[in-house]
């Protein structure tokens, strides 16, 4: 029996480059294995990096019961295939906090607080003499400059430069700064775009002290780019929380100015207020800095919901 490698729903370009690269991995070392994704409706920075380095999108994969999965870039129950309750986790590569996926024996599980989870598996491959081909090693060259924004997130280690330089390498990439405004100018295009597409693009829900919490986040070169579409944005961030959440945020990251506006759709709006220092104007907050969901946004939240 195969395993499937899958990364979060809404999969973004590191959740799909490291599908890749583990399954590759797995099977390198004796295991047979696949690459899969939740969606296979790719955001625009993903598919380009997919053309870019000639790799194949990876099937649709949106059922886990019964089959044996590996897990990279979450272990949260939220973020995960239906029935993932039913299916046979044999391992998790990633690089955020330790979710709430339960296995019923002990598995590989790989985690670093290192900027990228492609970052993870670098290592992973180095340290086991296992041969990186050129086309994933670029695959997860972006991944990282992409989760790390170029080096600008606060996430970025030391090991997340030094894997770039060796993934660069590999993969016979000489600007990696070109590479990045590439990824940036595909990443951050809206015209044209579904307001749901857009919504989803970069999406996940938490459980925060009982409470569903959808987070998105839309990386811009400006915040003008989406100043025609505020109001349908709204919209469809009303949409969405109408299913059954209790907040939904969005974040305009504003990669040259380094900050995020949130977009706030909440029950509490003065949670989100108490979590982040500030006060909501128009269902709307700037926050300075904020580049990463992860490392600046997630945590506070929990602290205020009590999670």
């Amino acid at each position: 029996m195969s395993v499937y490698v899958v990364g979060h729903s809404s999969p973004d370009t590191d959740s799909v480059a490291s599908a890749i690269a583990f399954a590759h991995y797995l099977k390198a070392t004796g295991t047979d294995a696949v690459p899969v994704v939740q969606s296979a409706t790719l955001n625009p920075e993903s598919k380009l990096v997919l053309d870019k380095f000639g790799l194949p999108q990876p099937a649709e994969f949106t059922d886990a019961g019964g089959k044996d999965v590996a897990l990279v870039d979450f272990s949260d129950i939220a973020q995960a295939p239906a029935n993932i309750k039913d299916a046979n986790v044999v391992a998790i590569v990633d690089h955020h906090k330790i979710g709430d996926i339960t296995t019923g024996g002990p598995i590989l599980f790989y985690a670093k607080p290192v900027g990228c989870t492609c970052t993870v598996l670098h290592e992973m491959y180095k340290n086991n003499n296992v041969e990186l081909p050129k086309n994933i090693a670029g695959a997860m060259l972006c991944a990282i400059l992409s989760d790390t924004v170029n080096f600008k997130s606060p996430t970025c280690t030391d090991e997340d430069k030094a894997a770039v330089k060796a993934l660069a390498g590999i993969a016979g990439v000489s600007d990696t700064d070109g590479l990045f405004m590439e990824m940036l100018k595909a990443k951050s295009a809206v015209d044209g775009v579904p307001i749901k597409d857009l919504i989803f693009r970069d999406y996940k829900d938490f459980d925060m002290g009982g409470k569903k919490v959808g987070i998105c986040q839309l990386e811009l070169a400006t915040l003008d780019q989406v100043a025609p579409m505020r109001a349908d944005l709204v919209k469809g961030l009303e949409a969405v929380k109408a299913e059954g959440r209790h907040s939904i945020i969005m974040m305009l990251t504003d990669v040259v100015k380094e900050g995020s506006e949130l977009l706030v759709l909440s029950d509490e709006p003065g949670i989100i207020e108490k979590a982040f220092n500030g006060k909501l104007s128009n269902n709307t907050m700037w926050v300075d800095g904020m580049m990463s969901r992860k490392k600046q946004t997630v945590p506070p939240l929990q602290k205020a919901f009590g999670a």
